[in-house]
């Protein structure tokens, strides 16, 4: 039943530090220096949906605390605040660490990675499944040429072959920076091979993860 209600995503690893309590649980006016107004927080927003956090392994120890508490209550106190307020909210979790290891060295807490490791999602790699490249290097391409006022029509098959005979270690992220680039450099209608910044030299960042659903 939560599927028509809002999705609420928050990059855990994107929040500054001095402001995060506030940005997921929320503050009254006057709660801390520069809190003018009442901050509504993600949980909140969230409430009759789906909140997703992303990169959940970058939160402090002292907020992981304060998030088990809200799950296990399902409600939330505002910074500040002195009244509860009930939540109803799906969560979603994704997180590009070995959360079990990061239990074993004490830097996340076991008890909120039993408590979120309820349904698990393991994603493979973009290079195992190679079926889904070329719908998403499409949806990249036409993503890039509305923002850029490109107009393109398709890739050249070469090009959807090499794509697919990438390694890809940077997973999705590597593919879109790969076909924002494209979009920039190409001067034909169609993608050429030329345009893809692939091959000796590239360098990528592993992002593979797992996702871990905490579904009530």
């Amino acid at each position: 039943p939560r599927a028509t209600g809002p999705f609420v995503p928050v990059n855990c690893a994107a929040l500054p530090i001095d402001i995060i309590e506030a940005e997921l649980f929320g503050a009254e006016k006057g709660a801390y220096t520069g809190a003018s107004e009442r901050r509504i927080g993600r949980f909140e927003l969230a409430s009759g949906g789906t909140l997703f956090l992303d990169e959940i392994g970058e939160l402090p120890l002292d907020v992981q605390v304060k998030l088990l508490r809200v799950l296990q209550e399902r409600s939330v106190l505002r910074l500040g605040g002195v009244h509860e307020i009930p939540l109803d909210f799906r969560l979603i979790c994704a997180t590009n660490r070995e959360l079990e290891q990061e239990v074993r060295d004490g830097s996340f807490r076991a008890d909120l990675y039993y408590r979120i490791n309820v349904f698990r999602l393991h994603l493979l790699p973009l290079r195992e499944r190679l079926s889904d490249i070329e719908p998403l290097a499409e949806h990249f391409l036409a993503l890039f040429a509305h923002r850029f006022s490109r107009s393109f029509k398709g890739f050249y098959s070469e090009a959807i072959e090499l794509l697919k005979s990438h390694r890809w270690d940077g997973n999705i992220r590597e593919l879109r920076n790969a076909i924002e680039r494209a979009a920039l450099v190409e001067r034909t209608p169609k993608i050429r091979c030329e345009s893809l910044p692939i091959g000796e030299g590239q360098s990528t960042v592993s992002t593979e993860g797992s996702a871990m659903l905490d579904l009530p």
